[in-house]
């Protein structure tokens, strides 16, 4: 009775407002309708889980991602673009032929990110989306070769070769520029996944392997800086930007100009994002021909115990987080027995993980029907409809994640590893000892376990509050309304760019499921800054994923922006000012934040003034 009157409560608060866990789920009765579903299927799996898990994930020991789908499906996918639209596909109302031009190519890339994420409940990627193009821009360039040709003897026009080269080129990059503006524009309004959600989109670019595909990538980059139809911030798809020295990232490179490029959109949208193929755990897969790529919001999957490694067609299943904070209250600064209550932690997060592997391999790939039944999930190959989803789980990964490595070194030391080298050193050991916890449990499950830097959005919030209402107060642990990301050094510490930068780095090999770093900075950054930020990055440390961060701000009637202290558009006068900031790791419009997110916002300092040109 008493959970029956709880569900009530919480479907009555959703009926008049949906809560904030996630920043892209809207107010409309789509979006009350899922929320109102999913906390119903959290209450069922709540009364299914074996008791041990259901008091360490309502107590806030743990947390069990998306426990509405635990019973249902699986987290997010890299999706094999090109792959899967050369021979087409069928959405279940038929097939897809495949597509003989760029701008039909590039539309269906969209639906296949669009149906697959009606399967999932996670986000995608398109894995090397600029050179899985290149084979279209190749199709649409002989098609426009010949209708130039006809069009010329029809006209009884004489030309030579050169004239029609040059006819088709211009053509040519007419329609690739139009495709490219496609994606852009469906990717921000197909409200069509779950919740009246645009889908969770990720695209991967910038290492072309030809010239078309460089073309792709900066009529993409070039039309995605425009923005929509008044000039408003894209907040889909994240674009990864990969930089790699002897491709892109020299200026004696033959790619320099799209790097240029991407630090110029970068410094006006905040996208694309950035990876890293020379830090050393890439560029090892690099040289064996394994491309990394990521999902944005930091799905990054590379090792494989039960085959081939890389990241197509493949993706995490399902993580679980551990609250790193409690565990450091708990210990009462004696590290031995730190380390011997984290070690219970992992252990019934693994157990946790095994349980909901237990479940999923029950699901039949008809359960999965586009993204299993249709071979976009590597270990679907051959299955037939009535078959289980298993070799699918032993392909893809299973993230062990934590929140708060900052608090929890404060619980212990006093101080976090933004301040203090010991603290820094901690940090670096605690993560290690995860670590290497992960890869004791994938020799003996034989399954892809790996060390998740969760990107803590609701759960920010969540677990600060439950550990407030444990312990109360505790000065630098739980005295505000959110724990920090992962490992990242505290928004409100004020560090330089290089300190971030070093201190984040060393993680990122560490989490070998997902990490980022962010960079924060006071209004809109030069082309200059970025590229400085990110060359001192990938030149001198070994960091790999990371982003830089501002408040946008425009006019939603025209489109102009606005200074941040601007209350009103200098262009036509109109105070319905939007603003868009990044949550974990994609961007939202502001009043979409949830109250631990809304909060760690307003603590973000700027890294501005710390001597951003001198690198």
């Amino acid at each position: 009775m008493e959970k029956n009157l709880e569900i009530m409560k919480k479907i009555r608060a959703i009926g008049i407002e949906t809560d904030r866990d996630n920043a892209n789920v809207g107010n409309n009765f789509s979006a009350k309708l899922l929320r109102i579903a999913s906390e119903a299927n959290k209450w069922h799996m709540l009364s299914y889980l074996p008791e041990n898990l259901v008091e360490a994930h309502s107590n806030g020991d743990l947390y069990f991602h998306d426990l509405d789908s635990y019973n249902l499906t699986i987290n997010c996918l890299n999706v094999e673009t090109g792959k899967i639209l050369k021979r087409g596909f069928n959405t279940g109302y038929g097939t897809i032929k495949p597509p003989k031009r760029i701008g039909s190519a590039a539309e269906l890339s969209c639906i296949l990110l669009q149906s697959t994420q009606n399967d999932m409940f996670g986000g995608q990627s398109h894995v090397n989306f600029d050179n899985d193009m290149a084979y279209f821009v190749k199709l649409t360039r002989e098609e426009i070769h010949r209708d130039v040709n006809v069009l010329f003897n029809d006209l009884k026009i004489e030309v030579n070769d050169e004239l029609i080269s040059s006819e088709v080129e211009k053509k040519l990059e007419k329609e690739v520029r139009q495709a490219m503006q496609g994606v852009v524009y469906n990717l921000n309004t197909m409200h069509s996944r779950a919740g009246s959600q645009v889908p969770f989109s990720s695209i991967n670019i910038g290492i072309p392997e030809d010239d078309d595909a460089a073309l792709v990538c900066r009529m993409f980059l070039e039309e995605y800086e425009k923005g929509l139809g008044k000039g408003e911030q894209p907040i889909f798809p994240n674009i990864i930007f990969r930089v790699k020295e002897g491709v892109n990232r020299e200026k004696e490179d033959k790619y320099y100009h799209l790097y240029e490029l991407a630090c110029r959109v970068a410094s006006k949208r905040m996208n694309p994002m950035f990876m890293n193929l020379d830090a050393d755990f890439n560029l090892e897969k690099y040289n064996e021909g394994i491309i990394a790529s990521t999902m944005g919001c930091r799905t990054y999957i590379m090792s494989n115990i039960n085959g081939e490694d890389g990241p197509g067609g493949r993706g995490n299943i399902a993580p679980t987080t551990i609250n790193l904070p409690r565990i450091g209250i708990e210990a009462d600064k004696d590290i031995e027995k730190f380390y011997k209550l984290l070690d219970d932690r992992l252990s019934v997060a693994r157990e946790s993980l095994l349980h909901r592997y237990s479940v999923l391999k029950d699901l039949k790939v008809k359960d999965l029907p586009f993204v299993a039944g249709e071979g976009l999930l590597r270990g679907s190959e051959g299955l037939s409809k009535d078959d289980n989803i298993e070799p699918v789980l032993k392909q893809g990964s299973f993230a062990i994640g934590f929140i708060g490595l900052a608090e929890t070194l404060m619980a212990l030391t006093g101080k976090h590893h933004g301040e203090c080298e010991e603290s820094r050193k901690l940090g670096l050991e605690i993560l290690n000892h995860i670590r290497k916890k992960c890869d004791e449990f994938k020799n003996t499950d034989r399954l892809n376990w790996s060390c998740y830097a969760t990107p803590a959005e609701g759960l920010s919030g969540k677990f600060i509050q439950q550990d407030k209402a444990k312990y109360g107060i505790i000065e630098g642990v739980t005295d505000k309304d959110y724990y920090t990301n992962s490992y990242h050094v505290p928004v409100s510490a004020k560090v330089s760019i290089k300190d971030k930068v070093d201190i984040e780095a060393p993680y990122h090999k560490i989490c070998n499921a997902g990490h980022i770093t962010y960079i924060e900075l006071d209004g809109t950054p030069s082309t200059e800054d970025v590229m400085n930020i990110i060359n001192y990055s990938y030149k001198n440390t070994n960091i790999n994923y990371m982003g830089i961060n501002f408040h946008i701000r425009y006019c939603k009637e025209c489109g102009t922006s606005i200074q941040e202290n601007g209350s009103a558009c200098p262009k036509c006068g109109s105070k319905r000012i939007q603003g868009i900031s990044r949550v974990t790791g994609y961007l939202s419009l502001d009043e979409r934040f949830g109250g631990g997110k809304s909060a760690e916002r307003a603590d973000r300092v700027s890294h501005t003034d710390r001597h951003v040109n001198s690198y």
